[in-house]
C-alpha cells in the first residue's frame, strides 16, 4: 500500500511508500483521508508520526505526469469539484481533490514530521498542515517547484508566511528553489536537524515526550492553539478560558490532577 498508518501504543506512524521520491498519487490521498480519521477518532492515540520511506524522499509531490484523473468533459471535472459527495460514490475517479479534503480535517491532535531528503509540493504542504514539530535530516531540501510549471497558488493554501517570515516564504514561492535542512531551522520551518539515520529516533523522542501526557489536556492545547491563530485577543482569551473550565470539570477529581489543582487539607 503506497501510503500505510500503524499504530504502536500511543503513537500512529504514517509512511508515504512509493518508489525512491515518494511521489503522491490521488489513491494515495485517498487512502490518507481514511487514515486520517481513523487517527483523529482512536482515543488510545495520543500523537502521530508522518515519515517518508527510505533516505532519499519525503515526498517529492504529486505525480501529476503519471496518474492525474481525466474526464470526459471540463462541466463534469467542474461538477467534481464543486460537489463534495461525488468523492465517496462507488465508481467516481480518484483526484487529487482529495488533498483537499485531508487538509480541510479538523486535526486538534499533534503530529510530528520526519523529514528525509526531499520535501517539495504537495509533501511540503502536508508538512505544513499536519505537523507541529519536525525534525529534519542533514540532507532534507524543502521546497515548491509547481511556479516553474505554472502552478502557482501554494503560498495561499499554506499561509507560509504565517509560519516562516515573509521574506524566506516569498523567496521559497517566488524562486522554486528549494531550503536548505539549515536554512529551514534558522526559519524555525523546522524544531531540529539530525544524520539520517537518526531521524525517526529524534521524531519519536519527541512523540513520546508528548505521549505521556493527558489525551484531554493534549486536545484542548491542540484546539486552543489553532482556533485562536484567527481569533482577536479578546476572543482568545474567553474561548481558552471556556475550554479549560470544560477540562476541569471533566477532570473530576482525577488523582493527579487533584493533587496539583488543590491543596490537600490537614
Amino acid at each position: 500500500m503506497p501510503f500505510e498508518y500503524e499504530r504502536v501504543g500511543k503513537v500512529g506512524y504514517f509512511t508515504i511508500r512509493n518508489g525512491s521520491v515518494n511521489p503522491m498519487t490521488p489513491a494515495m490521498h485517498k487512502q490518507f483521508y481514511h487514515m486520517m480519521l481513523e487517527f483523529l477518532a482512536d482515543d488510545e492515540v495520543r500523537v502521530g508520526i508522518l515519515q517518508g520511506a527510505g533516505d532519499r524522499a519525503f515526498s517529492a509531490g504529486d505525480d501529476i505526469k503519471n496518474d492525474y484523473a481525466k474526464f470526459a468533459t471540463p462541466k463534469d471535472e467542474l461538477t467534481y469539484y464543486l460537489a463534495p459527495k461525488h468523492r465517496v460514490a462507488e465508481g467516481e475517479p480518484d483526484t487529487f481533490t482529495w488533498s483537499r479534503e485531508v487538509l480541510s480535517l479538523n486535526r486538534f491532535k499533534p503530529i510530528v514530521g520526519a523529514v528525509r531528503g526531499y520535501c517539495y509540493g504537495q509533501g511540503m504542504i502536508y508538512l505544513s498542515h499536519l505537523t507541529d514539530i519536525r525534525v529534519a535530516s542533514e540532507d532534507a531540501k524543502f521546497g515548491f517547484p509547481e511556479i516553474a510549471y505554472g502552478m502557482g497558488g501554494a503560498g495561499g493554501s499554506t499561509r507560509l508566511s504565517r509560519y516562516v517570515p515573509h521574506t524566506i516564504a516569498m523567496e521559497m514561492l517566488l524562486t522554486g528553489d528549494p531550503l536548505s535542512a539549515q536554512d529551514a531551522l534558522r526559519a524555525n520551518l523546522v524544531n531540529a536537524v539530525v544524520p539520517s539515520d537518526q531521524v525517526l529516533a529524534k521524531a519519536e523522542e519527541y512523540a513520546a515526550r508528548i505521549a505521556r501526557h493527558p489525551q484531554l489536556a493534549l486536545r484542548i492545547e491542540m484546539e486552543a492553539s489553532m482556533r485562536c491563530m484567527d481569533m482577536s485577543r479578546q476572543d482568545a482569551l474567553d474561548y481558552v478560558k471556556n475550554l479549560y473550565r470544560m477540562q476541569r470539570l471533566a477532570y473530576n477529581g482525577e488523582e493527579k490532577v487533584d493533587a496539583f489543582l488543590y491543596k490537600a487539607k490537614n
